[in-house]
């Protein structure tokens, strides 16, 4: 690990050298790849430049205990012994989590899709919940929603949305989000007061750049629509809605949400794009069935991930056994705690993994 580390420094300090060379500054192309490289390592070398000073403050430490017969002077020096000690294993397991392999797909954009499961019309009234709590959770990240499609029913349900999130680091911190949302209370719908259970499913997909999937516009049939339901007037009156139909997958996406039919088509592309690498990546997830199970729930869309439960005002994550009694705030967008606990909880999964393997 630690040769590895020293490999590290190494090439980054190449990178920032070449950074100042002209050649590199008029080539924007490889100065955005050089750019992103060296913020990727920095955080790596600024970790094993301190966990090297407290080493050095460690041999430091011992070696003038050893020759100080001072007794305050001795306690001083244990004491910045312990510290350092402290610190630099700490370091060095952030040096290791740091060093685990990165997901390609982190930096992406996601586009997600809710679908109201069983429950009839409260699970849509859940789905549009579920959906408010991402886009708040969105926008508590700065990043920016688009709403692609949605089938909305008459008390402020959705039986279907689907919509892009924009921002860095959406698709690291979403792909958790991924599975089935269980609710448990009494619905709005139900008169005699019994405590109901109703589904919703949440799909997060990276949004796939034309190098990663090719898509055969002959493969693709468009049809145009009238949109329909809260569109403005140009909208609803226009043929601007497109439906897109994958004819080898079967795969069929309406885009109604612009005003305009090419940018609707334009959107379209993007979700059957992101749809075909979804599928790839779920076929990478079958034939690596080991590496599948050490991470928590990035991949089986009919895994029940979590209960909200209104009686008891808790949300339950059942991957990582946590349950949280803050669930009016999670529903409002607060999930960075569940969040973080899914990402530590997979790095703990694949340092376990790492650690077995050595």
């Amino acid at each position: 690990m630690f040769d590895k580390l020293e490999d590290m420094l190494i090439h980054l300090e190449e990178i920032l050298n070449m950074l100042n060379e002209p050649d590199v500054i008029n080539d924007p192309p490889r100065f955005q790849k050089l750019m992103k490289e060296q913020s990727e390592l920095t955080p790596v070398a600024e970790a094993y430049r301190e966990y090297k000073k407290c080493k050095e403050t460690i041999e430091d430490s011992l070696s003038m205990l050893e020759g100080e017969s001072d007794e305050e002077m001795r306690e001083m020096l244990k004491e910045e012994l312990s510290q350092a000690k402290k610190r630099s294993e700490e370091l060095e397991q952030e040096l290791k989590v740091l060093l685990l392999p990165k997901d390609p797909n982190d930096d992406k954009n996601v586009i997600v899709e809710i679908r109201a499961g069983a429950g009839g019309d409260e699970a849509a009234l859940f789905a549009a919940e579920i959906y408010r709590m991402y886009v708040h959770y969105a926008e508590s990240q700065r990043w920016r929603v688009e709403t692609m499609d949605v089938e909305e029913i008459g008390i402020g349900g959705m039986k279907y949305v689907s919509f892009m999130i924009t921002g860095q680091g959406a698709y690291s911190r979403l792909k958790y989000e991924s599975g089935v949302h269980r609710v448990q209370r009494v619905p709005e719908t139900e008169s005699g007061g019994r405590i109901h259970t109703s589904t919703v499913t949440v799909a997060i997909m990276p949004e796939a750049e034309e190098v990663d999937v090719k898509i055969d516009l002959n493969d693709c049939k468009f049809d145009v629509f009238r949109a329909s339901g809260n569109g403005g007037q140009c909208v609803n009156t226009t043929d601007s809605a497109v439906r897109l139909t994958h004819i080898p997958t079967g795969i069929v996406i309406s885009c109604q949400d612009e005003k305009s039919q090419l940018k609707n088509k334009d959107k379209a592309l993007k979700v059957l794009r992101a749809k075909l690498y979804d599928l790839e990546m779920q076929k990478a997830h079958d034939a690596e069935a080991e590496a599948r199970r050490s991470q928590v729930g990035t991949g089986d869309r009919s895994e029940k991930i979590r209960t909200y439960n209104f009686p008891q005002g808790r949300v339950t994550d059942h991957r990582i056994n946590l349950t949280l009694y803050k669930l009016e705030k999670i529903l409002d967008g607060d999930i960075q705690e569940i969040v973080d606990a899914c990402i530590a909880a997979d790095q703990a999964a694949k340092l376990a993994k790492m650690n077995e393997s050595v």
